[in-house]
């Protein structure tokens, strides 16, 4: 790949690679900033109509990752957004174990935070999992947790990219009815926040054993979230955060135990990429959540490159 992505981006260092796409830090060479960047190969045309779905949902919320802007070079196309340090709270899981209920009740908080814009910008996720919850780099402090991936999230009120029978998520975190094929459904987000939090209390992925389930009233709210029958989970993101509210004023004052959450860039492999380790960020809260106009799709295919034009106008001739 080309190091300066379309005459912009210089694409400085890999940190993940997968089957469709990869994530890079970059520098925007329009303002100076790194940044990271998710690019897409060439693929289907379903693929990149839900890569051009994810950077368009542009949900202004401090605890969502919110795409800054994207751009085509032949026959890949890449979008921004802030660079997040602080690893994920699959990170967290895997360097501390079973986590205390402080941490788990104030990562759920602050989650379902940010589930609340999505659902009232009328979004379902379908993909909320400890490796898509990212965490800013607070040390001992409490945690800011910053829900990121947007790739399989659909609008309840536009067409579906997947035939009804097709399921997306991650197995593990995705409800009985999501498994079986059923419409997008706000609850199935609370679902996986329960399997989430279950995770995080317990040290290892789903599935669960019903022995080492915690009694206690945090592990009675996770079970109800993570019911089969979608009727007996919380009704809505805000009624969840509310329970989970009342259970943080019954706990003592913040406790972090020996828990932190590191910079993942401090080491000598991205220090001269990524610069000091800066404060923890500071984002104030902005009204009512916002989703940003989706770009026209024929304009995205023309201005990214011939190859993702003929990818677009079949995908827009597959729905019709």
């Amino acid at each position: 790949m080309n190091p300066v992505f379309a005459r912009r981006y210089e694409l400085l260092d890999p940190i993940a690679d997968g089957a469709m796409g990869s994530v890079w830090i970059v520098r925007d060479q329009q303002d100076g900033q790194v940044k990271a960047a998710k690019v897409l190969r060439h693929s289907d045309a379903a693929s990149l109509l839900r890569f051009m779905r994810e950077q368009s949902t542009r949900i202004h919320h401090p605890h969502v990752v919110t795409p800054l802007s994207w751009s085509g070079e032949d026959d890949s196309v890449l979008f921004t957004m802030p660079l997040v340090r602080g690893g994920s709270v699959a990170t967290l899981i895997g360097d501390w174990g079973p986590l205390p209920e402080s941490w788990v009740v104030a990562v759920l908080e602050q989650t379902l935070s940010a589930l609340e814009a999505v659902h009232d910008a009328r979004v379902v996720h379908r993909d909320v999992k400890p490796a898509n919850l990212l965490l800013e780099p607070t040390g001992p402090r409490r945690p800011h947790v910053r829900l990121t991936d947007f790739g399989i999230a659909v609008p309840v009120d536009q067409p579906r990219m997947t035939l009804s029978s097709t399921t997306l998520g991650t197995p593990g975190y995705m409800a009985p009815e999501q498994l079986r094929g059923a419409a997008p459904d706000p609850r199935q987000d609370l679902y996986a926040v329960g399997a989430v939090g279950l995770e995080m209390l317990l040290g290892h992925p789903p599935p669960f054993e019903p022995g080492e389930l915690p009694d206690s009233p945090l592990g009675a709210l996770l079970l109800a979230a993570t019911a089969p029958d979608p009727d007996r989970r919380p009704p809505s993101a805000s009624a969840f955060l509310h329970d989970l509210r009342a259970l943080r004023a019954a706990q003592a004052d913040w406790d972090p135990g020996d828990v932190e959450v590191l910079d993942q860039f401090a080491g000598p492999a991205h220090r001269d990429v990524v610069g000091p380790v800066p404060a923890p960020t500071t984002v104030l809260q902005v009204g009512e959540a916002t989703v940003a106009k989706r770009p026209s799709v024929l304009a995205v295919g023309v201005l990214a490159g011939t190859g993702l034009a003929l990818l677009v106008l079949s995908a827009v001739l597959l729905l019709g």
